[in-house]
């Protein structure tokens, strides 16, 4: 079953809820959340491109899957035999995912599969190599050494031919580097060299996504096998 398959009395209740606490955790939680607004459906298919083009069993991680915006592109790609987990460090975030996995019946069909992680990705313990990697991390909202750990734990994670695929607003860092102060100025030269290491290593596409709020790309990096 595909989300337009449900009937329309449900999707713009159901949209609206997802809406209204990705605000509230956007407000209470800004550092963490990135957005004042869930990923739109345009972003959700870029980042599951790879995922779309699978053959036999996967094992997919979504990583800060918020309200879920981009796990409903996920879940119609998933399979019974497949491994689905998710690491979520907000709890009401999580909350609200793990409601869908027990009442809304595209993700019912994947809940033996499926595991929903309250925690940070560096916490995360797991012996599973990932096919597929989805993140949704803020990446901009933190420090160099963050995301530094963050690259290396989701590289460890990764199996070999595995495709990591993330998203970061267009020319944002390019456009915060003229307004801020030194300091943060700084990090965000810091965090260009980082991702921009992975990226020359790493990279096999890019994809731009207009329609979404702010505009995107969507990286997608891969492991040699």
């Amino acid at each position: 079953m595909r989300w337009t398959d449900f009937p329309r009395h449900y999707k713009p209740r159901n949209k609206l809820n997802e809406t209204l606490t990705f605000f509230r955790q956007f407000r209470e939680r800004y550092h963490t959340t990135g957005s004042i607004l869930p990923s739109s459906r345009f972003l959700a298919k870029a980042m599951t491109r790879p995922l779309s083009r699978r053959k036999g069993p996967v094992k997919m991680l979504e990583i800060g899957p918020g309200t879920g915006a981009v796990t409903k592109s996920i879940v119609p790609l998933l399979q019974p035999e497949d491994r689905f987990d998710l690491v979520e460090l907000n709890e009401s975030f999580a909350s609200h995912l793990q409601k869908q996995f027990e009442r809304n019946p595209a993700y019912k069909r994947i809940a033996s599969i499926s595991e929903i992680h309250v925690c940070p990705l560096q916490e995360f313990e797991t012996d599973c190599k990932y096919d597929f990697m989805i993140s949704g991390l803020p990446l901009n909202n933190f420090s160099p050494e963050l995301v530094s750990e963050i690259f290396e734990v989701t590289f460890r994670l990764l199996a070999p031919g595995g495709v990591l695929s993330y998203f970061e607003y267009q020319y944002i860092r390019t456009i915060k580097k003229l307004i801020v102060g030194k300091t943060d100025r700084n990090r965000l030269k810091a965090l260009d060299a980082i991702t921009g290491k992975y990226l020359a290593e790493h990279r096999i596409q890019r994809d731009w996504v207009f329609l979404n709020f702010p505009p995107a790309w969507v990286q997608h990096l891969a492991v040699k096998k």
